[in-house]
Protein backbone atom coordinates (compact mmCIF):
# COMPACT_ATOMS: atom_id res chain seq x y z
CA UNK A 1 0.00 0.00 0.00
CA UNK A 2 1.12 3.53 -0.82
CA UNK A 3 -0.25 6.71 0.89
CA UNK A 4 -0.64 9.62 -1.97
CA UNK A 5 0.58 11.53 0.54
CA UNK A 6 3.88 10.47 1.45
CA UNK A 7 4.44 10.89 -2.87
CA UNK A 8 3.58 14.77 -2.33
CA UNK A 9 0.47 14.68 -3.78
CA UNK A 10 -2.94 15.87 -2.89
CA UNK A 11 -6.74 14.95 -3.45
CA UNK A 12 -9.23 17.16 -5.45
CA UNK A 13 -11.52 17.99 -2.77
CA UNK A 14 -9.62 21.46 -1.59
CA UNK A 15 -8.54 22.16 -5.22
CA UNK A 16 -11.87 21.59 -6.62
CA UNK A 17 -13.73 23.81 -3.59
CA UNK A 18 -11.56 26.95 -4.17
CA UNK A 19 -12.70 26.48 -7.64
CA UNK A 20 -16.28 26.36 -7.44
CA UNK A 21 -15.83 29.57 -5.09
CA UNK A 22 -13.41 31.55 -7.80
CA UNK A 23 -15.10 30.70 -10.81
CA UNK A 24 -12.41 28.88 -12.60
CA UNK A 25 -11.68 25.26 -13.53
CA UNK A 26 -8.77 23.06 -12.41
CA UNK A 27 -6.53 21.84 -15.72
CA UNK A 28 -7.19 17.62 -16.03
CA UNK A 29 -4.12 16.84 -18.49
CA UNK A 30 -3.78 13.55 -19.51
CA UNK A 31 -0.29 11.98 -20.28
CA UNK A 32 1.10 8.97 -21.43
CA UNK A 33 4.91 9.44 -21.40
CA UNK A 34 7.76 11.33 -20.12
CA UNK A 35 7.92 14.38 -22.35
CA UNK A 36 4.03 14.98 -21.72
CA UNK A 37 4.85 14.99 -18.33
CA UNK A 38 7.36 17.29 -17.98
CA UNK A 39 5.66 19.83 -20.25
CA UNK A 40 2.62 19.40 -18.20
CA UNK A 41 4.60 20.12 -14.85
CA UNK A 42 6.52 22.98 -16.38
CA UNK A 43 3.40 24.89 -17.34
CA UNK A 44 1.67 24.39 -14.23
CA UNK A 45 5.09 25.45 -12.05
CA UNK A 46 5.44 28.38 -14.19
CA UNK A 47 2.10 29.45 -13.76
CA UNK A 48 1.10 28.26 -10.67
CA UNK A 49 -1.83 26.25 -11.61
CA UNK A 50 -3.09 23.62 -9.75
CA UNK A 51 -3.33 20.62 -11.72
CA UNK A 52 -4.33 17.11 -12.24
CA UNK A 53 -2.37 14.43 -13.95
CA UNK A 54 -4.77 11.62 -16.02
CA UNK A 55 -4.34 8.55 -16.12
CA UNK A 56 -6.06 6.07 -18.07
CA UNK A 57 -6.62 2.27 -17.41
CA UNK A 58 -4.21 2.12 -21.49
CA UNK A 59 -1.77 4.41 -20.11
CA UNK A 60 -1.18 2.82 -17.14
CA UNK A 61 -0.89 -0.29 -18.77
CA UNK A 62 1.86 1.06 -21.43
CA UNK A 63 3.62 3.19 -18.71
CA UNK A 64 3.32 0.35 -16.35
CA UNK A 65 2.41 1.32 -12.59
CA UNK A 66 4.89 1.45 -10.59
CA UNK A 67 6.91 3.36 -13.04
CA UNK A 68 3.72 5.76 -13.00
CA UNK A 69 3.84 5.94 -9.32
CA UNK A 70 7.94 7.24 -8.91
CA UNK A 71 6.82 9.42 -12.31
CA UNK A 72 4.28 11.31 -9.79
CA UNK A 73 6.75 11.18 -7.23
CA UNK A 74 9.56 13.21 -9.54
CA UNK A 75 7.10 15.52 -10.61
CA UNK A 76 6.55 16.80 -7.33
CA UNK A 77 10.04 17.11 -6.93
CA UNK A 78 10.47 18.78 -10.14
CA UNK A 79 7.91 21.33 -9.38
CA UNK A 80 9.85 22.55 -6.83
CA UNK A 81 13.09 22.26 -9.11
CA UNK A 82 11.15 24.68 -11.19
CA UNK A 83 10.52 27.06 -8.08
CA UNK A 84 6.64 26.13 -7.18
CA UNK A 85 7.21 25.90 -3.40
CA UNK A 86 4.34 24.07 -2.75
CA UNK A 87 3.12 22.28 -5.42
CA UNK A 88 -1.17 21.03 -6.05
CA UNK A 89 -0.67 17.92 -7.97
CA UNK A 90 -3.04 15.64 -8.13
CA UNK A 91 -2.54 11.73 -9.39
CA UNK A 92 -6.00 10.72 -11.15
CA UNK A 93 -7.33 7.66 -12.42
CA UNK A 94 -9.56 7.96 -15.90
CA UNK A 95 -12.43 6.73 -16.74
CA UNK A 96 -11.62 3.50 -14.55
CA UNK A 97 -14.63 1.02 -15.29
CA UNK A 98 -14.06 -1.98 -12.38
CA UNK A 99 -13.69 -1.44 -8.86
CA UNK A 100 -10.39 -3.69 -9.08
CA UNK A 101 -8.94 -1.60 -10.87
CA UNK A 102 -10.06 1.72 -8.97
CA UNK A 103 -8.97 -0.27 -5.90
CA UNK A 104 -5.32 -1.00 -7.87
CA UNK A 105 -4.94 2.31 -8.18
CA UNK A 106 -5.69 3.56 -4.61
CA UNK A 107 -3.22 0.84 -3.29
CA UNK A 108 -0.69 2.20 -5.71
CA UNK A 109 -0.81 5.85 -4.59
CA UNK A 110 -3.10 8.08 -6.42
CA UNK A 111 -5.08 10.29 -4.88
CA UNK A 112 -7.98 10.24 -7.20
CA UNK A 113 -10.12 7.81 -9.37
CA UNK A 114 -12.62 8.04 -11.55
CA UNK A 115 -15.35 5.10 -11.55
CA UNK A 116 -16.99 5.03 -15.03
CA UNK A 117 -20.84 3.06 -14.52
CA UNK A 118 -21.65 5.34 -17.13
CA UNK A 119 -22.86 2.58 -19.80
CA UNK A 120 -24.44 0.64 -16.77
CA UNK A 121 -28.51 0.99 -15.85
CA UNK A 122 -28.79 3.61 -13.54
CA UNK A 123 -29.04 1.13 -10.22
CA UNK A 124 -26.03 -0.74 -10.84
CA UNK A 125 -24.03 2.94 -11.64
CA UNK A 126 -25.14 3.39 -8.39
CA UNK A 127 -24.23 0.67 -6.37
CA UNK A 128 -20.53 0.63 -8.26
CA UNK A 129 -19.75 3.83 -7.62
CA UNK A 130 -20.74 3.81 -3.95
CA UNK A 131 -18.62 0.58 -3.04
CA UNK A 132 -15.38 2.37 -4.85
CA UNK A 133 -16.71 5.64 -2.37
CA UNK A 134 -16.50 3.27 0.11
CA UNK A 135 -12.93 1.77 -0.09
CA UNK A 136 -11.45 5.30 -1.43
CA UNK A 137 -12.78 6.95 1.34
CA UNK A 138 -10.68 5.00 3.92
CA UNK A 139 -7.58 6.68 2.50
CA UNK A 140 -8.72 10.14 2.21
CA UNK A 141 -8.87 9.13 -1.94
CA UNK A 142 -11.34 11.59 -3.71
CA UNK A 143 -14.09 9.64 -5.82
CA UNK A 144 -15.28 11.09 -9.64
CA UNK A 145 -18.15 9.03 -11.04
CA UNK A 146 -20.52 9.88 -14.32
CA UNK A 147 -23.84 10.38 -15.24
CA UNK A 148 -24.76 10.38 -18.83
CA UNK A 149 -23.06 8.97 -21.51
CA UNK A 150 -20.18 10.97 -23.73
CA UNK A 151 -19.91 9.78 -27.11
CA UNK A 152 -16.43 9.58 -29.08
CA UNK A 153 -13.42 7.32 -28.81
CA UNK A 154 -10.51 7.77 -26.02
CA UNK A 155 -8.24 4.87 -25.53
CA UNK A 156 -10.86 1.95 -24.05
CA UNK A 157 -14.15 4.46 -23.63
CA UNK A 158 -15.77 4.25 -26.96
CA UNK A 159 -19.40 5.19 -26.98
CA UNK A 160 -21.31 5.56 -30.57
CA UNK A 161 -23.88 7.96 -29.34
CA UNK A 162 -24.33 10.48 -26.07
CA UNK A 163 -27.17 10.54 -24.28
CA UNK A 164 -27.21 14.32 -21.77
CA UNK A 165 -27.30 14.07 -17.98
CA UNK A 166 -30.63 14.01 -16.96
CA UNK A 167 -30.95 16.74 -14.21
CA UNK A 168 -33.32 15.05 -12.30
CA UNK A 169 -31.53 12.13 -11.37
CA UNK A 170 -28.11 14.16 -9.88
CA UNK A 171 -29.17 14.55 -6.19
CA UNK A 172 -30.34 10.51 -5.97
CA UNK A 173 -27.11 9.74 -7.50
CA UNK A 174 -24.90 11.95 -5.86
CA UNK A 175 -26.20 11.51 -2.45
CA UNK A 176 -26.67 7.51 -2.34
CA UNK A 177 -22.95 7.19 -3.58
CA UNK A 178 -21.07 9.91 -1.75
CA UNK A 179 -19.07 10.49 -4.72
CA UNK A 180 -16.94 14.21 -4.61
CA UNK A 181 -17.14 15.20 -7.98
CA UNK A 182 -19.44 14.42 -11.00
CA UNK A 183 -18.78 13.77 -14.49
CA UNK A 184 -21.66 15.24 -16.83
CA UNK A 185 -22.58 14.97 -20.32
CA UNK A 186 -23.67 18.17 -22.08
CA UNK A 187 -22.89 17.48 -25.87
CA UNK A 188 -18.40 17.21 -25.36
CA UNK A 189 -17.03 14.39 -26.63
CA UNK A 190 -13.94 12.59 -26.73
CA UNK A 191 -11.24 12.19 -29.34
CA UNK A 192 -10.41 14.34 -32.58
CA UNK A 193 -13.44 13.83 -34.02
CA UNK A 194 -16.26 15.08 -31.70
CA UNK A 195 -18.68 15.64 -34.18
CA UNK A 196 -19.59 14.06 -37.09
CA UNK A 197 -19.90 16.72 -40.40
CA UNK A 198 -23.57 16.29 -40.16
CA UNK A 199 -24.05 17.66 -36.88
CA UNK A 200 -21.75 20.90 -37.57
CA UNK A 201 -22.54 23.55 -40.18
CA UNK A 202 -19.69 25.17 -42.27
CA UNK A 203 -17.68 28.40 -42.37
CA UNK A 204 -18.30 29.94 -45.45
CA UNK A 205 -15.37 32.13 -46.02
CA UNK A 206 -12.77 29.23 -44.48
CA UNK A 207 -14.79 25.35 -44.99
CA UNK A 208 -14.45 24.90 -41.45
CA UNK A 209 -16.52 22.60 -39.60
CA UNK A 210 -18.52 24.70 -36.79
CA UNK A 211 -19.88 22.07 -34.23
CA UNK A 212 -22.94 22.71 -32.35
CA UNK A 213 -22.95 24.61 -28.87
CA UNK A 214 -22.96 22.65 -25.93
CA UNK A 215 -26.25 22.26 -23.90
CA UNK A 216 -25.98 24.87 -21.05
CA UNK A 217 -29.31 24.59 -20.11
CA UNK A 218 -28.85 21.06 -18.94
CA UNK A 219 -25.83 22.32 -17.04
CA UNK A 220 -27.79 25.06 -15.37
CA UNK A 221 -30.34 22.49 -14.07
CA UNK A 222 -27.82 20.02 -12.51
CA UNK A 223 -26.32 23.47 -10.76
CA UNK A 224 -30.24 24.05 -9.58
CA UNK A 225 -30.10 20.43 -8.13
CA UNK A 226 -26.27 20.55 -6.61
CA UNK A 227 -25.44 24.12 -5.85
CA UNK A 228 -21.58 24.04 -5.17
CA UNK A 229 -20.91 20.48 -6.10
CA UNK A 230 -18.10 19.58 -8.35
CA UNK A 231 -18.85 19.52 -12.14
CA UNK A 232 -16.70 17.64 -14.57
CA UNK A 233 -16.47 18.02 -18.43
CA UNK A 234 -14.71 15.41 -20.54
CA UNK A 235 -14.15 15.11 -23.83
CA UNK A 236 -12.78 18.79 -23.25
CA UNK A 237 -10.10 19.49 -26.07
CA UNK A 238 -10.53 22.52 -28.87
CA UNK A 239 -8.58 20.15 -32.01
CA UNK A 240 -6.43 23.38 -32.42
CA UNK A 241 -6.89 23.68 -36.50
CA UNK A 242 -2.97 24.99 -36.35
CA UNK A 243 -2.27 21.27 -35.66
CA UNK A 244 -4.33 19.49 -37.56
CA UNK A 245 -2.79 21.93 -40.78
CA UNK A 246 0.34 21.10 -39.75
CA UNK A 247 -0.63 17.05 -39.41
CA UNK A 248 -2.36 17.40 -42.70
CA UNK A 249 0.54 19.35 -44.81
CA UNK A 250 3.28 17.12 -42.83
CA UNK A 251 1.84 13.64 -44.03
CA UNK A 252 -0.87 12.91 -41.78
CA UNK A 253 -4.70 12.42 -42.45
CA UNK A 254 -6.83 14.17 -39.97
CA UNK A 255 -10.15 14.94 -42.28
CA UNK A 256 -13.04 17.07 -40.52
CA UNK A 257 -11.36 16.81 -37.19
CA UNK A 258 -13.46 19.52 -34.77
CA UNK A 259 -13.40 19.92 -31.30
CA UNK A 260 -15.24 22.19 -28.29
CA UNK A 261 -15.31 26.01 -29.07
CA UNK A 262 -13.07 27.94 -26.44
CA UNK A 263 -14.85 30.32 -25.89
CA UNK A 264 -17.92 27.31 -24.65
CA UNK A 265 -15.24 26.20 -22.43
CA UNK A 266 -14.39 29.88 -20.78
CA UNK A 267 -18.00 29.63 -20.03
CA UNK A 268 -18.07 26.56 -18.72
CA UNK A 269 -15.20 27.28 -16.05
CA UNK A 270 -17.18 30.29 -14.52
CA UNK A 271 -19.72 27.62 -13.74
CA UNK A 272 -20.22 24.76 -11.00
CA UNK A 273 -17.53 23.22 -13.84
CA UNK A 274 -14.54 23.03 -11.69
CA UNK A 275 -12.31 20.47 -13.53
CA UNK A 276 -12.12 20.45 -17.10
CA UNK A 277 -10.24 17.17 -18.67
CA UNK A 278 -7.98 17.54 -22.07
CA UNK A 279 -6.16 14.79 -23.83
CA UNK A 280 -6.35 15.06 -27.85
CA UNK A 281 -4.97 18.56 -27.59
CA UNK A 282 -1.77 17.60 -26.45
CA UNK A 283 -1.73 14.26 -28.59
CA UNK A 284 -2.32 16.52 -31.60
CA UNK A 285 0.52 19.16 -30.54
CA UNK A 286 3.03 16.35 -30.01
CA UNK A 287 2.55 15.12 -33.68
CA UNK A 288 2.20 17.99 -35.13
CA UNK A 289 5.95 19.03 -33.42
CA UNK A 290 7.41 15.17 -34.89
CA UNK A 291 6.25 14.99 -38.24
CA UNK A 292 7.71 18.64 -38.86
CA UNK A 293 10.43 17.63 -37.88
CA UNK A 294 10.88 14.21 -39.51
CA UNK A 295 9.19 15.97 -43.05
CA UNK A 296 12.03 19.13 -42.35
CA UNK A 297 14.55 16.93 -41.21
CA UNK A 298 14.18 13.28 -42.62
CA UNK A 299 17.92 12.00 -41.57
CA UNK A 300 17.30 12.82 -38.07
CA UNK A 301 16.71 9.99 -35.91
CA UNK A 302 17.71 10.90 -32.41
CA UNK A 303 14.64 11.02 -30.19
CA UNK A 304 15.61 13.84 -27.96
CA UNK A 305 15.74 15.80 -31.28
CA UNK A 306 11.89 15.24 -32.34
CA UNK A 307 10.50 14.58 -28.63
CA UNK A 308 12.13 18.04 -27.77
CA UNK A 309 10.27 20.61 -30.23
CA UNK A 310 7.37 18.23 -29.35
CA UNK A 311 7.84 19.10 -25.70
CA UNK A 312 7.65 23.00 -25.73
CA UNK A 313 4.85 22.57 -28.08
CA UNK A 314 2.70 21.00 -25.55
CA UNK A 315 4.41 23.29 -23.11
CA UNK A 316 3.10 26.36 -24.91
CA UNK A 317 -0.19 24.48 -25.26
CA UNK A 318 -1.23 23.88 -21.94
CA UNK A 319 0.07 27.20 -20.56
CA UNK A 320 -2.53 28.55 -23.11
CA UNK A 321 -5.21 26.74 -21.82
CA UNK A 322 -4.48 27.03 -18.23
CA UNK A 323 -4.30 31.00 -18.88
CA UNK A 324 -6.39 31.79 -21.61
CA UNK A 325 -9.12 29.27 -21.31
CA UNK A 326 -9.90 27.73 -17.57
CA UNK A 327 -8.24 30.79 -15.57
CA UNK A 328 -6.87 28.28 -13.33
CA UNK A 329 -3.04 30.26 -13.21
CA UNK A 330 -2.41 32.27 -9.71
CA UNK A 331 -4.56 30.02 -7.74
CA UNK A 332 -1.61 27.27 -6.12
CA UNK A 333 1.07 29.81 -5.34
Amino acid sequence: MVNYKDLGLVNTREMFAKAVDGGYAIPAFNFNNMEQLQAIIKACAETKSPVILQVSSGARKYANQTLLRYMAEGAVEYAKELGWEHPQICLHLDHGDTFELCKSCVDFGFSSVMIDGSSLPYEENIALTKKVVEYAHQFDVTVEAELGVLAGVEDDVVAEESHYTKPEEVIDFATRTGCDSLAISIGTSHGAYKFKPEQCTRDPQTGKLVPPPLAFDVLEEVEKKLPGFPIVLHGSSSVPQEYVDIINTHGGNLPDAVGIPEDQLRKAAKSAVCKINIDSDSRLAFTAAVRKVFVEKPGEFDPRKYCGPARDEMTKLYKHKIIEVLGSDGKAE
